[in-house]
């Protein structure tokens, strides 16, 4: 038998959900920051797009505040921006695999949640 035919026990298959839910969270956190900063190229992206180009700008550039001119700064965060939607798209890509493959794997071993199994106790409490 290989490793993944291997039955696992109660505590391992708990160990994969939680893996799994874990990486699920991270992914979700991930994506949420970078859509903020998404928004917060767009934001600076329309309010550059209308200034004339030779216009000063400043800039913060690894920590480090740089000056430049509007016509310098606006392409290159537009260019971030396109950058970042390109990643958000590849990230909610995997938070999708992974959300069916923690979904597979809860509906292969029967997993319940707490509040799965709350609601399911009431329930019964209810019918008999």
């Amino acid at each position: 038998m290989t490793d993944a035919e291997k039955p696992l026990d109660e505590n391992a298959v708990i160990a994969k959900y939680k893996e799994l839910q874990s990486e699920c969270n991270s992914l979700i956190n991930k994506v949420t920051e970078l859509e903020a900063d998404r928004n917060e190229h767009r934001l600076v992206e329309e309010t550059l797009t209308p200034l004339d180009g030779n216009r000063r700008a400043f800039r913060l550039v690894g920590g480090v505040l740089v000056e430049r001119t509007v016509g310098e700064v606006l392409p290159s965060v537009t260019s971030n921006r396109a950058n970042l939607d390109i990643v958000i798209k590849d990230l909610e890509t995997r938070l999708e695999t992974k959300q069916k493959e923690t979904m597979g794997w809860k509906t292969k071993y029967n997993i319940k949640t707490a509040e799965e199994a709350d609601a399911v106790r009431k329930q019964s409490q209810i019918t008999a």
